[in-house]
């Protein structure tokens, strides 16, 4: 895995560096309380992640054992490439399978600064269909373009899986893991909340829409497709929302 964008004491100083970090760990606490106000949560074993700047190789996942809405910016675990524990925060244990799985993915795109996993039943729901996610709802053509699929081989436990992972998800944003939930990229923690909850949206409608469907043309599809590729972006606008948001229904995840 090459260093991230930041690339370490060279261009940045020791202060800078910890700047960085701590504004990471408040987005990526930030985004864990979020997921527990959509009701995305399942109790303590899923999982974000989100890379540390500087050359180390870092990343920042939940202590194992706290509820997300519990979770602050202090409490993150820091984990190095080999699952080892750099610094904690109090609970000193991380999910093997969420390592696996999240090892997984900084390890092979660089551009992956933040990786989402959730098991909301109706992503687990929409994962176990055949024909996978449906150009049903506006939503779901806004993910079709970045969506790829990976089969289910049991709780991710085995770190032969990782090349597995990173083949399936290629250079998408969005990975519906077989009969197990989905997952998400992005180049930063706002970024890869947002490609969540337009995941998320789609999985909930499609499981609310009963048959026979009424499916778009295949022109309104592919225009669909082609006006996606800025869905990212979005999180220019939506994620000061968000925080908004979350500082009025719970705060305190910044400490």
């Amino acid at each position: 895995m090459n260093a991230s964008n930041i690339t370490g004491t060279n261009t940045m100083d020791t202060d800078e560096l910890k700047k960085a970090e701590w504004k990471v760990r408040t987005e990526l606490a930030a985004a864990y309380r979020l997921v527990a106000l959509y009701g995305w949560e399942d109790l303590v074993f899923t999982h974000l992640s989100a890379r540390v700047p500087g050359p180390d190789h870092h990343f920042l996942i939940n202590p194992y054992g706290l509820l997300f809405h519990e979770i602050t910016a202090s409490s993150l675990v820091k984990v190095d490439k080999e699952g080892q524990v750099v610094e904690a925060g109090g609970i000193d244990r991380v999910n093997p399978a969420g390592f696996t799985i999240h090892s997984a993915v900084h390890m092979g795109r660089d551009d992956a600064h933040a990786v989402m996993h959730v098991h909301a039943a109706d992503s687990v729901a929409v994962s176990a269909h055949k024909e996978g996610l449906l150009p049903l709802s506006q939503t779901a053509m806004l993910c079709l373009d970045h969506l790829a699929y990976h089969d289910y081989e049991g709780v991710a436990l085995n770190l032969d899986e990782r090349e597995r992972l990173i083949r399936d998800i290629g250079e998408k944003n969005m990975l519906m893991l077989r009969n197990h939930g989905i997952l998400t990229a992005g180049g930063s923690v706002p970024e890869c909340f947002t490609y969540l909850y337009f995941l998320m949206k789609a999985c909930e409608i499609q499981v609310r829409t009963p048959a026979p469907y009424c499916l778009p043309s295949q022109q309104a599809i592919e225009t669909t497709r082609e006006q996606s590729q800025s869905l990212g972006k979005a999180a220019a606008l939506t994620w000061p929302a968000l925080i908004r948001l979350l500082d009025s229904k719970n705060p305190g995840y910044a400490v």
